[in-house]
């Protein structure tokens, strides 16, 4: 039995990330090469990376939850993983800082990691009582902060920009409403003015009716647009030529942030009329764009995971020659 497959049989866990084995078939791991999990989570791309090629990886998560419970894979890698405490937007100082300054890879998995949605403590569902909290990491403004603290326009504007919630403005009135007679602490309770806010027809949608605004409110307190767009340049730093960014979002503000920055990148930008043909990549492309359209997970893996539905994988390659950027 080889180190990456011990790795496996004796700190395997029961959470495959969503896209699994695309994420490492694109990244294509290679011995001797470093690579970045930017999202660790419970590491199941480390795990996958670690075990397709006799390389190392770097994990990277603000949860000091995640990087605590990382600690028996790291022990048990043989040296190949190390997981760092701080966010993938400076991953670029948080590897400069132990020797590293060029990757062959960087993975990133957006948003709430299922270790974070299922414990109701962490306050990220509204299936689930719990403190509105929300926050990935320890630090910051919560969830309960935000509503209870931020104007009514406010409000509207982060349900609108960040979850696409039509009828933002209904429902930051409804919370400013319900906040004047008692401070909203709990999930439960926030589901409950968003469900009342929205009515019985918005009871018959789809999705439960307080959806977007767990989204937005999410989003927001952790800054995970801003968080994506330092992501991506801070791998654009690190890769060194011929290294591969994989992505995987699960919402449209997500994908688009990631779709732009490679077209941008690939110097591909849109057509200016719909009559002439796309424009090819210019004399400046610094990146490949690897995934034409989106990959989304199968139908398997979406009756075994329901939450994998909304996921779309984008891959891009930075271009020049290997030889001339070899990886620390």
């Amino acid at each position: 039995m080889n180190a990456a497959h011990a790795l496996t049989a004796t700190a395997s866990g029961p959470h495959v990330p969503v896209l699994c084995a695309e994420v490492v078939r694109h990244i294509d791991p290679r011995p001797g090469c470093i690579y970045v999990d930017g999202t660790f989570g419970a590491g199941g791309y480390s795990r996958a990376l670690l075990d397709a090629a006799d390389c190392r990886v770097v994990g990277i998560d603000r949860d000091p939850q995640a990087v605590h419970a990382a600690r028996a894979l790291e022990a048990s890698s043989a040296g190949r993983l190390t997981v760092i405490e701080g966010r993938f937007g400076d991953m670029v100082e948080l590897l400069g800082a132990r020797g590293v300054t060029s990757v062959a890879g960087v993975a990133l998995d957006l948003g709430v990691s299922s270790m974070q949605i299922d414990r109701s403590e962490r306050g990220f569902s509204f299936r689930q009582d719990g403190p509105l909290d929300m926050r990935m990491s320890s630090h910051g403004i919560s969830a309960a902060d935000v509503v209870n603290t931020a104007d009514e326009g406010e409000l509207a504007d982060i349900l609108f920009d960040y979850g696409e919630e039509r009828q933002s403005r209904r429902i930051a009135r409804a919370i400013v409403r319900a906040r004047a007679t008692k401070r909203i602490e709990r999930t439960s309770e926030l589901a409950a003015i968003v469900r009342q806010a929205l009515g019985p027809a918005a009871a018959r949608d789809k999705i439960d009716p307080a959806t977007r605004t767990f989204q937005a409110l999410r989003i927001h307190v952790n800054d995970e647009l801003g968080e994506l767009r330092r992501g991506l340049s801070a791998a654009d730093t690190l890769l060194a030529p011929g290294g591969r960014l994989a992505v995987v979002s699960f919402h449209s503000l997500e994908d688009r942030t990631v779709k732009e920055f490679l077209r941008t990148r690939a110097g591909t930008g849109p057509r200016p009329s719909r009559h002439l043909p796309q424009a090819g990549p210019t004399v400046d492309a610094a990146w490949r764009v690897l995934t034409r359209r989106p990959i989304a997970p199968g139908d398997a893996e979406c009756a075994a995971n329901p939450r994998a539905r909304s996921a779309r994988l984008r891959v891009g390659e930075k271009l020049g020659d290997p030889a001339m950027g070899g990886v620390a």
